[in-house]
């Protein structure tokens, strides 16, 4: 049988072999090269591709593509020690609040001036915000990723037992991905854990929030940047992001208590409440806003926030006080720098 993926869109609905999807598993003539797919006879496998056949997707080009799935072992062990979990803060901050990031953040920043400053008045997100995930997720759209998208989310729905369920929804959500768009599913590249593009979206995040800047055809979040900026700015907008409001707020603690330090990242109590179990802000801000304690090691002992709503979208995007503290400082790097040379 001959791979389907780089048949026209337009012609694939012809050649529509769903009805005898379960003989052509049972008798292994999914593709010449079944034998060597990893994943092909998986009952698992089977799973994803009836439900990607319910949505749409022809049933024989799933398969197909599943078969081309390589199980890859360093993904597994990448997920295994994600830097958010192994490095403290003040080590982690390192990584990203470099001299060189920040140069080509305004570079890229000054770029794309015209479409951040349209994609900003859009959604309320600002420039600098956008430009530091893009920053922190790709550097700037260089590093997007050397792992096949089909390999790393099959490893990770049918060998990663701990998040297989999530893996396996990105799964499907990247057969009905690649069955829509005009790009080949196995040139598409990511990262380990399957985050495509400049702003490094899992195939669902795609499909709710990507947006094509100029409104014409599919977003094409790896090679237009346009289209990435158009779509960070949209996810956040979507997750909550409040226009104009702060985003974050230092504050010290002289006496922690077990109970100001266990609450998570959403905001769940006022500022004013924080403020009476000992958490003090260090800036100007609203005690009737919603916030969180944030709690970080820093080199010298710990560091401590109150991270309000809009904090709170930056987690959204990935799930971490790390991350989004990161996102924040680098941005506000950035939008410095790019003061200064200005004047």
């Amino acid at each position: 049988m001959t791979p389907l993926f780089s048949t026209p869109r337009a012609q694939r609905g012809k050649i529509r072999l769903a009805p005898i999807l379960l003989w052509v598993l049972s008798v292994g003539l999914i593709a010449p090269d079944a034998a060597a797919g990893f994943y092909s006879d998986r009952p698992a496998a089977i799973e994803v591709i009836k439900s990607a056949e319910l949505a749409g997707v022809d049933a024989v080009w799933a398969a197909d593509l599943l078969s081309a799935a390589e199980r890859q072992q360093s993904i597994l062990d990448a997920i295994a020690r994600p830097a958010e979990k192994t490095k403290p803060w003040h080590q982690y901050r390192q990584i990203f609040l470099t001299q060189r990031r920040i140069d080509e953040g305004v570079a890229f920043w000054d770029q794309h001036a015209t479409v951040l400053d349209s994609v900003s008045l859009t959604t309320g997100v600002p420039p600098e915000v956008i430009v530091a995930i893009i920053g922190v997720e790709t550097f700037y759209g260089r590093i997007t990723g050397s792992y096949r998208v089909i390999d790393a989310l099959a490893t990770l729905a049918f060998d990663y037992p701990k998040r297989s369920t999530f893996f396996t929804g990105e799964l499907e959500a990247f057969l009905l991905l690649a069955w829509e768009a005009d790009k080949d599913p196995l040139a598409l590249k990511g990262s380990y854990a399957g985050a495509m593009g400049y702003g490094q979206f899992m195939p669902s995040s795609y499909r709710a929030y990507a947006t094509s800047y100029d409104g014409e055809g599919a977003p094409d979040i790896w090679d237009n940047p346009n289209d990435a900026i158009s779509s960070v700015g949209n996810y956040l907008r979507a997750h909550g992001w409040r226009s104009g409001e702060a985003v974050v707020v230092p504050a010290t603690v002289t006496d922690p208590s077990p109970q100001l330090l266990e609450g998570g990242l959403k905001p769940s109590q006022s500022v004013a409440h924080w403020i009476t179990l000992g958490m003090l802000p260090s800036e100007q801000v609203d005690e009737d806003a919603i916030a969180a304690p944030i709690d970080l090691e820093a080199q010298d002992g710990r560091a401590y926030w109150l991270g309000l709503q809009n904090f709170y979208v930056i987690t959204r995007y990935n799930h971490s006080a790390m991350y989004a503290m990161a996102v924040w400082d680098l941005s506000q790097a950035i939008a410095a720098a790019r003061r200064e040379t200005a004047r």
